[in-house]
Parts: structure tokens; sequence; C-alpha cells
């Protein structure tokens, strides 16, 4: 990203160019090429990205009207400033018409001409922090697939909106199927690179080599069957975003050029000596720990730390429990629509079930789970056998219903039959922990995963005491 705002001086007298850059270096906070010709002014302007173009009117070739409407082409944020000389007003109006922000007549007062590029640099940067905000509000509505209203997803997609603002690399951590790669959309459809297309690159599904030249390309010649020369991935991703989905598999011969990516921004083609220089925001993903395979001499620490430069962690379906009955209803709504069943609908037992069951593959667990109970429901009312068809280790839908129910527990109310149920499972817990740590509370507390208080909390609630147990 540009530290400072940058102006681009076009004129075909060299010796004014450079008492123009003289005068506007100590008025003005801003960067400062200059070009004698409009064609290289041309380059400038699509290579290094001025804010405000000050311009002569009358110059061979390509003249200041012409590069006014190049430039209104290729970006109307840029604010144009032309320059007359004697005789020139009338274009310099006409300049106006055509989107100049102002002009000014030679010989120029340096005061005058300082105060006027002061006041287009603003205006450039008001224009596209305006642009910036109604995008923003845009990708707010309509930028993230994640799905919920819990506080903890809230704060994380902020999170994520905000780290498009930025253009550091970005390490998305979490277990396997909680939307990394979601969460990298999120990023590039919140940043300035959000028109060009992210590109993703899953670094298992690839081997070693065939994956190396897939990222940097190659020259033809480089490798048998190389017969063309081919623009790997990240020069795809030129001012886009490119996402190194599950980076904690990639060889560590590879973690080496990878390094020299995030480094110094290029990169070097198979078969070829120079290396190439690119515009990519690197985003990367894992549900590893890096640490340990850092430890085991499995990942390079060098470009653990390029990675993580941001770093978020994403919740786990556990954590965000308030937020499965909204998941439960969109992907009952796609695959309803999908496979022609639009009349479908969950008991109450099957959104209970939903809620209580451990979802270890997270959201993509979830949603292969509707998807299957939509396809295959018999009824339009989804149950909690409906949700559990093909499970493993479970009684919901089989013939025997009173073996979920011990010691006549179906014969209660469903209210006082789960705190009943409840209660035997929490008494027999304790009991256990108790007597496997011969009584000690502080031990049994943290073995299970609990605060010292609220052990006891629930040993006083069930009138369990710990010297019976050592």
């Amino acid at each position: 990203m540009k530290n400072k705002m940058r102006l681009l001086i076009v004129d075909d007298e060299v010796d004014l160019l450079n008492l123009l850059k003289k005068v506007l270096a100590k008025k003005c906070n801003c960067e400062i090429s200059l070009a004698a010709t409009g064609a290289k002014a041309k380059q400038l302007i699509v290579s290094w990205n001025p804010d405000v173009v000050l311009t002569d009117i009358i110059m061979p070739e390509t003249d200041g009207m012409q590069l006014l409407n190049f430039i209104q082409s290729n970006d109307p944020t840029i604010s144009t400033i032309i320059m007359t000389g004697y005789g020139t007003v009338e274009l310099a109006v006409k300049a106006l018409k055509n989107g100049a922000y102002d002009f000014f007549e030679k010989p120029f007062d340096n005061d005058k001409i300082s105060r006027v590029v002061k006041r287009a640099l603003e205006r450039t940067r008001l224009l596209r922090e305006n642009i910036r905000l109604q995008k923003q509000v845009i990708n707010n509505c309509n930028s993230t697939d994640f799905i919920g209203k819990s506080k903890r997803l809230r704060q994380t997609v902020d999170l994520l909106t905000r780290f498009g603002e930025s253009d550091a690399t970005l390490l998305i951590r979490g277990e396997s199927g909680t939307g990394k790669e979601v969460a990298a959309r999120t990023v590039h459809m919140a940043s300035n690179r959000a028109a060009k297309k992210m590109i993703t690159v899953n670094c298992p599904a690839l081997p070693e080599q065939i994956l190396e030249s897939e990222l940097f390309g190659y020259c033809k010649g480089a490798f048998t069957g190389a017969d063309h020369d081919k623009d790997g991935l990240f020069l795809e991703a030129e001012g886009s975003t490119i996402l190194l989905d599950e980076i904690a598999d990639i060889p560590v011969s590879l973690q080496t050029k990878l390094l020299r990516v995030l480094q110094e921004k290029e990169i070097q083609p198979l078969g070829q000596t120079k290396t190439i220089k690119v515009d990519v925001r690197v985003l990367a993903s894992t549900n590893q720990n890096l640490e340990e395979k850092i430890a085991r001499g499995e990942f390079r620490e060098d470009l653990y730390y390029r990675l993580n430069v941001m770093s978020i962690v994403l919740p786990s379906l556990n954590e965000i429990r308030e937020d499965i009955p909204l998941l439960a209803h969109h992907f009952l709504a796609l695959y309803s629509s999908e496979y022609g069943r639009k009349d479908l609908s969950f008991s109450p037992e099957a959104l209970q079930f939903l809620m209580d069951r451990t979802w270890k593959g997270n959201v993509r667990e979830f949603q292969n789970t509707i998807n299957r109970a939509v396809l295959l429901a018999a009824d339009t009312v989804l149950t909690p056998g409906d949700l559990n068809e093909g499970e493993e280790d479970s009684d919901y839908g089989h013939n025997h219903p009173d073996d979920c129910f011990p010691d006549g527990l179906n014969q209660l109310p469903y209210k006082k039959a789960k705190e009943k149920l409840l209660s035997k499972f929490t008494i027999s817990y304790l009991n256990n922990e108790l007597l496997s740590n011969s009584g000690n509370v502080s031990a049994a507390a943290k073995k299970s995963g609990m605060e010292r208080q609220a052990f006891q909390r629930l040993m006083r609630k069930y009138s369990l005491k710990s010297e019976n147990f050592k």
C-alpha cells in the first residue's frame, strides 16, 4: 500500500519539470514523478498509479487533452490539473468540462500552484475513501458466506473485514470445516482487490514438483513435457489475492521459495534465471499445529513468522451453538430448493438433536448432514432419525426406542426426563473424577476441564463430599 500520495508532473520543457518538482516537493507532502511526454505519462499512470496529474495542455504527439481523456477512462478518481500558456485558456475551459479538476496559467505563482495541488490531492483521497466506504457497505451485506448472529461469529466477521483494509499477509487457523476459505473470501471482498478474482491453491492436492510449477510457472524446456511457457498462479493473481489452503502441507523445499515471495515480492519461474516482481496479497490457512511442525523440523520457523504477520482463529461450531438453528434453516432452504422438496421442515426434536450433537467436522459435517437428510427423508417433517441416518453408535432411527430411555424416563414429561437424565450423568461423572483423583477436588476439576469453584458447586448441589473418595 502507498505510504504517501503521488503527484505526476507532465511537460515537454525539462527545466520547468525540475522547477515544479523543487517547488512542490517543499510545500506538498507527496511523492513526485516526472514525464516529458504524454506517452511516458500514460505508462506511469498505469504502473505508478498517481493521485494527481499536473500536465501542460500543449505538447507534441500526446497533448494534455488526450492525456486527460486517457486518465478519465483509466481512473476517474485521479485529479487532473491543466497548465496553460498564452492563448490556450479556451482549451483549459474545455478540459474542465471534460473532467479536469482545475487549471492555471503560466507563468505560475508558487503558492497558488501549491494550494491547488494540495486541494487536488485531498479531493482524490476523499473520492477514493468514499468509494471504499460504499464498497464496504455492499460487502457487509454480501461479502461473506458466514451464517449466524452469535457474538463470537460477528466479532470474527468484523475482524476479517478489517483485515481486508490491509495488504499484510494473514494466517487463518481453525479446525477442519470451520470455513477458512469463506474467511479468506471475506477478507478479499473487503479489500481494494475485490474487483479481481481471488486465486485458491489446495496445497496438499498437488505433488511437490507440480505444485511448484503451478505456483511460479515455468519456461519452455524447463522439464520434460514443458513445450511452452506457462504463467503460474502468482502471476494469475497479480493485483489480487492468493489463498494457500492448508499451507502446513507444503514441502520444506518449496517453503524456501515461498519465503522469497513473501520477503522480496518476486517469483522465479522454473527454468528462468530472472525473477519477476508480483503484487499479490497472500492469505494462508491451516487446521494443523504449526508450532509442533516447527519443533519437528517439518515447517520453517522464518516462514511461519512471515505468514503470521496477522492471524485469526475461526470458532468451531461447538463454540457458536446458538447459530445452529439459523444454519439449519439456511441449509434446509438451500437443499430443499436444489432437490425440489420445498415442503420440508424440522420437528422440534430434530432441531434439539442438532443443538445437542457434537460436530467434530464443524459446519462442513453439519451441512452434509442436512444435505443427506433432505435427499433421503421419507416424510415432510425431518426427525432426529433422518438427521442421524447412516451414523454409527446411535439409537436414533432404530426399532428400539426404549433403549434411549433408561429407568422409564420415556414415561416422564420431556423437561423432567431431561433433568433426571442430566442429574444421573453429572453424579456419575463427578463420582468417577473424584474417585480417580482420590478425592482431590483441584485435580478432578482440572482433569474435567472445569474451574475448581464450578466443580465444587456441582458437588454441593448433589451432596458429594471429597473425603468419601480418599
